[in-house]
């Protein structure tokens, strides 16, 4: 062989030795980046081929002004954490700011979609933040819309508070995937560019925020953030549960030993790993999880002893001449002759010692949360709650203990939860072994509604109609309050309607449950003492008791009638496809508002669609825009649900005709929810005995079953209507 080639060939055998015996970095697999410039790239995330979990979690590296950075599609990663499963985003921003020389005012919205992929939007992590001197912006996500006011008038700003003046926040919901960042076009920077000319929207990292006061002046906020936010995302491995993932090991993703698999805790399913107690590192991996020396952090955890390390947990010795007392070392006594007596003394002693310090320390915990609670419940206004309920006789009203609502739903456990919604989580409670409750334990409160609600409380309670859900009581010694309601068994309307049961739902069914909850809103709106707003009505939102009767639940969202234009000034909020297009213009809630989003309600009942989906076509994902246009086009019988379309079609058309008035754009069009519940309870009667009704009131019959060349020749539907719904569709269905 030629000493060149000899040369050559040891090169190589050399090379290929060194990788052979070069350590592969834990958290990605052999010949797989291990960072990206300077973000680590743990498995599951990889960079190439075959070097993530699967394309879900596939990264590009790419040189951005020659520095190397990582990207999911076109958003750039900044962190990747295993042990919180979360990652680390940089997201745009929407703005609006009004530009002098052209006289106009320019959008920019912001848009993000994880639909499909292992990512969903952090609740606890990010907050919508709105920032500008007249700015009323929206997160629309493919089920919910949020937004809020933000103003410079009248108001002192100040560095670090964010809660309306010049800058304003809300909750994100749970387990969102997609969202919109837009603004209300009737809220801008038109009159005052020269000292405020931009508002912005983000939804971002609220860790990485703080409200300065300099960000309401030209372009400081943008600037700040150089056009991009942070956010934090979730991400699980789709689409198992951890029981469905192991029947299969071949996909199973925990392969270190001393690895554990977690559920989801949002509505889809899913799940991710992490280490036993005692170990870190990456469960995705062989061998990722590793001991924990605790013997060799920072504080040795046996103190003045001996720390000993053992796979996943570790003992305590002490030194020669000492010995155990209570985890504790003391020193033995050195003279042969020393009584035991003084030795057992001092023992005891010590003993005694040790159980005072802790018993004193216990108790000075507990004053300090029962301190706590008592400072929660007179926030809430529980003192004035209590007196008023002294002084009404026959009030079944009551104030639970946070200990009484653990215990009654076992801490509350997941088994125990009925369901997830944009305020809060419902549980299932049992008090006596016997009665059941459904117990709100809600997210956030705001500070107005935290006023209020001992006085908000106190008018619920003496709420008393069939089919509305009572309200039992309330727990108010936490820091967000919780609603206890009477438990209702058989679901709700939207599961009837859409949770594929095959049954068919006949329209006597479907009329009774439409008037049963129109009287319930009517009740609210015009019987009660104060008047009442729902201001989330949806088919989620009406349950059903054992005979199919309605139950107008969740008062999350409602409000007792402003009494004042102030009380207008509020977080703007509702469920994607059944919010007023009016309340989002204007940002007063009306009742109206809930006529509006009842009339979405009666189109479910007559179609079987839900009222949003970005699945359909930009025509179809609106069921409202859909109705509109398919009575314009006298199309109406084409989108009837096929379980009534032989039924009685006068019907039919009289309560499409009903719910295109609650539709209408202007809110004054619309009729009341007294008049809606008599409308509908006399079609009720009609369908149960038509004969009678002839023969009784023919005057009214014919008005109720004569108006269907009325209702065909209707065919003129609001311009704006179209334009604001068509342009929200267009926008979701141009996501990724």
């Amino acid at each position: 062989m030629k000493p060149g080639c000899s040369r050559l060939l040891f090169i190589c055998l050399s090379a290929i030795w060194a990788l052979a015996t070069a350590d592969v970095p834990a958290g990605q697999r052999p010949g797989c980046p291990a960072k990206c410039g300077d973000v680590a790239i743990p498995f599951p995330f990889g960079i190439g081929k075959h070097c993530a979990l699967h394309n879900g979690f596939n990264l590009n590296c790419t040189s951005i002004n020659g520095t190397m950075k990582p990207f999911k599609w076109n958003i750039e990663v900044t962190k990747i954490s295993i042990p919180s499963s979360k990652v680390w985003m940089t997201t745009r921003m929407s703005w609006q700011c009004y530009f002098p020389a052209t006289r106009t005012t320019n959008y920019s919205d912001s848009w993000l979609s994880f639909t499909n992929s292992p990512f969903s939007i952090s609740e606890v992590d990010n907050k919508i933040i709105v920032i500008g001197c007249n700015a009323v912006a929206y997160m629309r996500s493919s089920t919910y819309v949020i937004g809020c006011y933000s103003t410079c008038t009248n108001v002192t700003l100040e560095n670090g508070k964010c809660s309306g003046a010049g800058c304003c926040q809300a909750d994100v919901p749970k387990g969102i995937q997609y969202y919109r960042g837009y603004f209300n076009e009737n809220y801008n920077t038109t009159q005052i560019w020269q000292a405020n000319p931009c508002n912005y929207m983000a939804l971002m990292d609220k860790a990485a925020f703080s409200f300065n006061t300099s960000y309401v002046k030209s372009k400081v906020f943008y600037e700040t953030y150089k056009g991009g936010v942070p956010l934090v995302a979730n991400w699980v491995i789709r689409p198992w549960t951890c029981k469905a993932a192991k029947k299969n090991m071949s996909t199973y993703a925990c392969l270190s030993s001393h690895s554990a698999c977690v559920d989801s805790t949002t509505n889809d399913p899913g799940y991710h790993c992490k280490c036993s107690n005692g170990y870190k590192g990456n469960p995705y991996i062989t061998a990722g999880c590793q001991d924990i020396d605790e013997c060799r952090e920072k504080s040795n955890p046996c103190g003045p002893g001996i720390c000993k390390n053992t796979q996943g947990k570790y003992s305590c010795s002490c030194h020669p001449g000492n010995y155990m007392a209570n985890g504790v070392c003391v020193p033995i006594p050195k003279s042969p002759h020393f009584p035991a007596v003084p030795v057992i003394g001092a023992s005891v002693g010590l003993v005694i010692i040790v159980i005072v310090i802790a018993f004193a320390c216990f108790i000075q915990e507990r004053r300090k949360l029962q301190n706590m609670k008592q400072n929660y419940f007179r926030q809430h206004g529980g003192l004035i709650l209590f007196e008023e309920m002294k002084s009404k006789q026959g009030l079944t009203f009551k104030i639970f203990s946070e200990e009484e609502l653990q215990q009654a739903t076992n801490k509350f456990s997941e088994q125990q939860v009925l369901g997830h919604g944009g305020h809060g989580t419902v549980y299932k409670g049992l008090f006596n072994r016997n009665v059941e409750v459904a117990v709100k334990r809600c997210m956030t409160i705001n500070e107005q509604h935290k006023k209020e609600f001992g006085k908000e409380m106190l008018i619920l309670s003496q709420i008393n109609h069939k089919n509305i859900v009572k309200l039992l009581g309330c727990c108010l010694e936490v820091e967000v309050p919780m609603l206890v309601y009477e438990f209702v068994p058989n679901g709700t309307l939207f599961h009837l309607i859409h949770g594929n049961h095959g049954r068919r739902i006949p329209l006597a069914t479907r009329l009774g449950i439409a008037h049963e909850s129109a009287d319930a809103l009517s009740y609210l709106h015009s019987s009660t003492s104060t008047p009442i707003l729902h201001g989330d009505v949806k088919s989620s939102n009406i349950l059903l008791d054992g005979d199919y009767k309605a139950k107008v639940s969740d008062f999350g969202a409602s409000i007792l009638a402003p009494t004042d234009e102030s009380q207008f000034v509020t977080l703007v909020q509702g469920t994607c496809g059944y919010l007023d297009p009016e309340y989002m213009q204007t940002c007063q809630l009306t009742d109206k508002s809930d006529v509006y989003s009842f009339g979405v309600v009666l189109l479910e009942l007559l179609t079987g669609k839900k009222p949003f989906s970005l699945d359909a076509s930009d025509q179809e994902k609106s069921l409202s825009m859909m109705f509109m246009s398919a009575v314009k086009e006298n199309k109406l019988q084409e989108i009837l649900d096929d379980g009534i379309k032989q039924d009685n079609m006068e019907v039919l058309e009289e309560i499409a005709e009903l719910a295109k008035q609650c539709l209408e754009m202007c809110g004054t069009n619309r009729p009341s929810m007294k008049e809606v519940a008599e409308k509908l309870d006399r079609l009720r009667k009609v369908m149960q005995h038509p004969w009678v009704q002839l023969q009784q009131d023919p005057e009214e019959n014919e008005s109720l079953l004569g108006q269907r060349s009325a209702m065909v020749n209707s065919t003129v539907v609001s311009a704006e209507y179209f334009s604001i719904e068509k342009e929200a569709v267009t926008s979701l269905g141009s996501g990724r």
